[in-house]
């Protein structure tokens, strides 16, 4: 990649994993950070000629790039519709340019063989180093809690396809969301067992069963990652499992059935589980979101977008796998058969996001939870969920020299990837 042994110089308000340093400073080189603090230790450090062009930036913020596990596309692509690796490209970097650094593609709900060449597909773009991997939404799920999965390709537990879509995901396939409560997914010999084996993160989601059953889905595979992550195991380490989308799809909490996400709820506070939260301001009110942060703590929670292929641009109508959507005023829903004349029209299940991860940072900051804590939601844990710990995901030496500089208002300014300047959008 050209650029990568230019030293590189970032200056602004750093946001570190749990502090912000006001007049801070982020030099790189070789696509690596090689220091990030304040400016004072980084003259102390040696680094004043690199220093010296650059000025005071406190107008500005500068944050790791960030790391969405849960996106569909943007750009007007679609990571379940793609027959190439071409036609997800404007996806990726439709998130790129607003400062997603790392992504994971997820594909939704369709017949076996559709998932099968789509995870070949996108595994040329990992392999390319265009995203990190593969997150497989389906088929395993809840009729009742589907959402907008096509009712039709829903199926129970399959280990064969399992290795199946491993297999043509070449090792990129990260992680599957499963429901507890689909016959085959749980239990010696079902879908979560093969998950961990093929070195796949199981995540619990688009659920209508019991606390008990996503106990028992909690309990199996925090057992089988924690015997997956001994010095022979061969592979990065995973985990711990995660909550698709908390809350959405799932059977809601209530009193006396309080459903999976009690359970949820209580794995996250006791480290075995880390929540998705799609904070957009659309799938969740700020309100719940900082709840929230405030029961688990930020360790314990991923920001994602759960983005579709209307992130970034117009309203209009789309495709997600085999289903219709229509984005309207920015919000993707199912789109729903005709109403009889006279009839209330009915409104279509939520169909993904159309934020950045940015933006989802934004709400969740505007919505009370402290800046470093949103950030570290959208970096340093789905970092630690994918293994990459060091590598991505916080400015540390030696860490990819991946930033994303914002204004006061987290509006993305300027975004580096190994080092090199990515165009960003409104530039």
């Amino acid at each position: 990649m050209s650029g990568m042994s230019e030293v590189v110089v970032v200056r602004g308000r750093l946001v570190l994993a749990s502090s912000v340093v006001d007049d801070g400073v982020v030099v790189a080189s070789g696509g690596r950070v090689e220091f990030a603090g304040s400016v004072v230790d980084a003259l102390e450090a040696g680094h004043g000629p690199a220093l010296e062009q650059v000025p005071p930036a406190p107008g500005t913020y500068v944050l790791p790039g960030l790391v969405d596990l849960h996106n569909h596309g943007g750009g007007g692509a679609s990571f379940p519709d793609v027959t190439t690796a071409a036609e997800a490209l404007p996806g990726v970097l439709e998130h790129r340019r607003h400062g997603t650094t790392t992504l994971v593609a997820s594909l939704v709900t369709a017949q076996p063989e559709v998932l099968v060449q789509r995870a070949a597909v996108l595994a040329e773009l990992a392999e390319a180093g265009e995203i990190e991997g593969l997150h497989a939404e389906g088929p395993f799920l809840s009729y009742r809690r589907r959402g907008a999965h096509n009712p039709a390709d829903l199926q129970e537990g399959s280990v064969e396809l399992v290795r199946d879509l491993a297999a043509a995901a070449r090792g990129y396939l990260r992680t599957m969301t499963v429901a507890p409560e689909v016959p085959g997914v749980t239990g010696p010999g079902g879908v979560a067992e093969a998950l961990v084996e093929a070195g796949v993160l199981p995540s619990l989601g688009h659920t209508d069963g019991t606390t008990e059953q996503a106990e028992a889905l909690i309990e199996q595979v925090t057992a089988a990652l924690g015997a997956a992550a001994g010095p022979t195991a061969g592979r990065r380490p995973l985990g711990p499992m995660t909550a698709t989308h908390l809350f959405n799809g799932m059977r809601p909490l209530h009193h006396r059935q309080p459903g999976p996400i009690a359970a949820c709820l209580a794995a996250a506070a006791r480290g075995d589980m880390i929540v998705e939260l799609v904070g957009d301001g659309v799938h969740l009110d700020p309100a719940t979101v900082r709840s929230v942060f405030d029961m688990v703590g930020a360790d314990q929670v991923l920001l994602v977008t759960d983005a579709m292929a209307a992130a970034g641009v117009a309203d209009g109508s789309y495709e997600l796998g085999p289903m219709s959507v229509v984005v309207h005023e920015g919000v993707a829903r199912i789109a729903m058969p005709q109403a009889a004349p006279g009839a209330l029209e009915e409104e279509g299940p939520i169909a993904g996001g159309t934020a950045h991860l940015v933006d989802v940072v934004r709400c969740a900051v505007r919505g009370g939870v402290p800046l470093v804590d949103a950030v570290r939601s959208a970096t340093a844990v789905p970092a630690r969920v994918l293994g990459l710990t060091g590598e991505v995901g916080a400015l540390v030496p030696g860490a990819r020299a991946d930033l994303l500089v914002t204004d006061a208002d987290l509006r993305p300014l300027r975004v580096l990837r190994h080092g090199v300047n990515v165009d960003v959008a409104g530039a």
